[in-house]
């Protein structure tokens, strides 16, 4: 079986929101779809180690902020490669409050939709949670951020709470890579983000031809936002 053949599925890149109490938590999710059209329905599919799922657990409530197309990557590392046991999400981040008092972003968001759970399905590592839609409006004009997007053009990797998460170790990075130099390449142990010393990183002004270990002390994984320490140098791995 060539599980590959699930990447032409198409997807989305969504921030799903809940809360539990007066807290609130959100999570990136890629996998979101109308059910019906008539007393509409939408299911939405999270991972259950996240602390979002607990939240909606409890609540049986969520929002779906759609993003656009020109995300930055910290912003969605935020809310995709960060734990909300760790941080606060939503601190700095523009958002207003739905119908049941769950956040939905202002912030690089083009639409958001209010749900209440009415079933779920458990499907093992996730949780499908299906929800009555119970608002929805349209926050400004602009194309979706498509998962293939995400992927290609802007260079963003799968968290590991993905549906669609394939295993990526660096040794497979290597492989597709094998007629490149990777003497200048560090990966992200965390991500997967490939630092890559012809690219550099716009996102922090770092200019083509830096090499790593020029890099600022307290420069930052431009997706998950971990330090240098927790990146590797590809030529060294696996031997």
């Amino acid at each position: 079986m060539n599980l590959s053949a699930l990447f032409n599925l198409t997807y989305g890149i969504y921030v799903i929101s809940s809360k539990r109490g007066n807290k609130f938590n959100a999570c990136i999710v890629n996998s979101v779809f109308q059910v019906t059209a008539e007393n509409p329905t939408i299911a939405i599919s999270v991972a259950k180690n996240n602390l979002t799922h607990e939240f909606i657990t409890e609540s049986k409530v969520f929002t779906i902020s759609i993003l656009k197309k020109d995300t930055p990557l910290p912003f969605i590392g935020k809310f995709g490669f960060k734990s909300g046991r760790n941080i606060d999400k939503f601190n700095d981040t523009k958002y207003d409050l739905g119908i049941t008092g769950v956040p939905f972003l202002r912030e690089n968001s083009i639409t958001y939709i209010e749900a209440e759970v009415i079933n779920s399905t458990d499907v093992g590592t996730h949780t499908i949670f299906i929800g009555k839609i119970i608002e929805c409006e349209n926050l400004c004009k602009n194309e979706p951020l498509t998962y293939s997007y995400y992927h290609k053009v802007k260079g963003g990797k799968s968290s590991k709470n993905a549906p669609t998460f394939a295993q990526q170790s660096a040794e497979n990075i290597i492989i597709k890579e094998k007629k490149e130099d990777l003497k200048m390449k560090y990966v992200c142990d965390i991500c997967g983000y490939v630092y890559d010393f012809n690219i550099g990183d716009d996102i922090h002004g770092i200019k083509s031809n830096t090499e790593f270990k020029d890099l600022p002390d307290d420069w930052k994984c431009p997706i998950c936002g971990v330090g240098k320490k927790q990146f590797t140098k590809l030529n060294k791995i696996g031997g």
